[in-house]
């Protein structure tokens, strides 16, 4: 689903004071903690691909936190594939703490200013910090009109990175001095939406934070003296740390982690309840992954028995010999071969992913076009002549499902094609950092606003795409796959119920823009904008 993207991933890593250095930190010791970063950035690669960044803290260093960072790939970014340079690289930025980011935007700026972690120097060491952050705040606009308000403040950048590093600059202001969980405690009543961050200080101290609905996933692992955090657990899996050891940071928690040692996990908000992304499941995270003690391959592979039961409640597809399930690589594999399993039938790669046709940037619908072109080649030798189920994680805008029904005829001569979709039709817009914005670029929000198909719906739908059949999962079934109750996840792009007053209030103003037909800005662009990249492009 090359159409989608999510918002960013974040890392940080920390060896705290001891005798003996992690059996895990890399030679010759603890101020060489920070090395571990771009490794970690690699495994959440998936989660953002224009940008990198590292901030390290070394005690010795003029620069006592120093930041790296550029538009690239993690590779590009830490010189990976360049032994001097990127030796270099880690001789200078090495520290004993350190945060990484990796980012995605929703628009073309390729500049290295829009790259995280945003570092603010300041005189005083406690409030010289650093900081990077995975998510969306859905009431940007209020928050930078009343920083604006006030004629001495100036924004550089439509971003809502800068308008965090603001508020908790803030919160350091005067001769206060609060703990960086009281600090992060006063900003969480300000802001509406969904986050997971980092930050660290030329203290050394270091916090993470996770929102107060757990919307955007945080693990963490310690062992002996050495701690780290990541979006996903994979990037702390392939560190060594014990699978026992990795567990999701509860929402509304932070874990501190100060120069002296002292290491604690507190509450700074209370939501009363969860409300993950059920997306981080479907598509976003890394299948290796576990989130919330939910693993993702699993997850999907049930996904694909949903998909089963309902092809075989239905009964309308002929399951012999000439029939086949083809996933749209890569995500959809799991659920692909465990619908064909249940339904015992073949799962065959038909499609195959060119993993070298470079990152996948923002364009008009004709560049997603060209984009999916060259990124999938299907086989005639698996396809001419078959009946296929084509299994996708999504459909959003469909501009991808369009060229791969066409390829899979003209090029794979597919007899016929069914869509089975592992996902509910995606009606209303994500204003919690998933890339899309507005009712109208929404392929399904067009024929069933409410997300109610019947078979007539179903039909028309088909037939406007080049299938000869389509199928979506029913919302509960997303649940069942996950293994979480409904009212503990985010559905809000599949059912219009948004678990943040402002992400409600949001979805009504796209569902008017539409009605109106302003369909020309993002839903959360100012309606005074004149222009360039759209409010919150950094983390998209």
């Amino acid at each position: 689903m090359s159409e989608l993207h999510d918002e960013c991933g974040i890392v940080a890593v920390y060896h705290l004071p001891s005798p003996q250095p992690s059996p895990l930190c890399p030679e010759p010791g603890p101020e060489q903690a920070s090395r571990l970063v771009p490794r970690m950035l690699l495994d959440i690669q998936n989660r953002g691909q224009l940008a990198a960044g590292m901030t390290s803290f070394h005690p010795e260093r003029d620069q006592l936190i120093d930041t790296h960072k550029d538009v690239g790939s993690v590779t590009e970014v830490f010189r990976l594939a360049h032994r001097t340079g990127c030796e270099a690289l880690m001789q200078e930025y090495a520290g004993r703490a350190a945060i990484g980011h990796v980012r995605y935007a929703t628009c073309g700026a390729d500049d290295r200013g829009y790259a995280q972690p945003f570092e603010r120097h300041h005189l005083i060491k406690y409030k010289w910090f650093s900081f990077a952050f995975n998510g969306q705040l859905a009431n940007y606009e209020e928050l930078r009109d009343l920083l604006l308000s006030d004629a001495d403040h100036h924004l550089a950048r439509e971003t809502d990175t800068e308008i965090l590093m603001h508020e908790f600059s803030r919160e350091l202001s005067g001769d206060r001095r609060p703990s960086l969980v009281e600090m992060m405690r006063n900003v969480n009543r300000r802001i509406d939406g969904a986050y997971s961050l980092v930050f660290l200080n030329a203290l050394g101290d270091m916090f993470v934070a996770r929102d107060p609905l757990g919307i955007k996933p945080l693990v963490y692992a310690k062992e002996g003296p050495l701690f780290a955090a990541a979006s996903e657990s994979v990037a702390l899996l392939n560190l060594g740390f014990q699978p026992e050891n990795i567990r999701s940071l509860p929402p509304g928690h932070a874990i501190t982690v100060t120069a002296d040692g002292r290491f604690e996990i507190e509450s700074f908000a209370d939501s009363g309840r969860s409300a993950h992304c059920f997306f981080e499941w479907i598509y976003f995270a890394n299948v290796a992954s576990t989130l919330d003690d939910r693993g993702v391959y699993l997850s999907r592979t049930a996904l694909g028995v949903e998909l089963a039961r309902l092809e075989l409640a239905e009964g309308r597809v002929p399951l012999d010999k000439d029939t086949i399930v083809v996933p749209v690589p890569d995500t959809s594999k799991a659920a692909a071969d465990a619908m064909a399993f249940e339904l015992g039938v073949q799962s065959m790669e038909g499609l195959i992913r060119n993993r070298y046709a470079g990152r996948t940037f923002i364009e008009s619908g004709e560049g997603r076009r060209k984009k999916a072109e060259t990124k999938y080649t299907p086989l005639r030798e698996v396809l001419h002549g078959k009946r296929v189920f084509l299994v996708e994680d999504s459909i959003v805008r469909s501009t991808t499902m369009r060229v791969l029904l066409d390829r899979l005829r003209s090029f794979g001569g597919a007899r016929e094609i069914h869509v089975r979709v592992a996902c509910p039709p995606i009606i209303a817009p994500c204003f919690y950092g998933i890339d899309m914005s507005t009712v109208k670029e929404l392929f399904a929000a067009g024929y069933a606003p409410d997300g109610q198909l019947n078979e007539e719906i179903l039909q028309k739908m088909a037939a406007d795409l080049g299938a000869d059949s389509l199928r979506y999962l029913p919302v509960e079934a997303v649940a069942r796959a996950i293994g979480f109750h409904s009212n503990q996840l985010c559905q809000a792009c599949i059912t219009g119920r948004y678990p943040t007053p402002w992400g409600q209030k949001l979805y009504n103003l796209a569902v008017e823009n539409s009605r109106n037909g302003d369909t020309t800005r993002r839903t959360y662009e100012s309606r005074s904008a004149s222009g360039g990249c759209p409010a919150l492009e950094s983390k998209l």
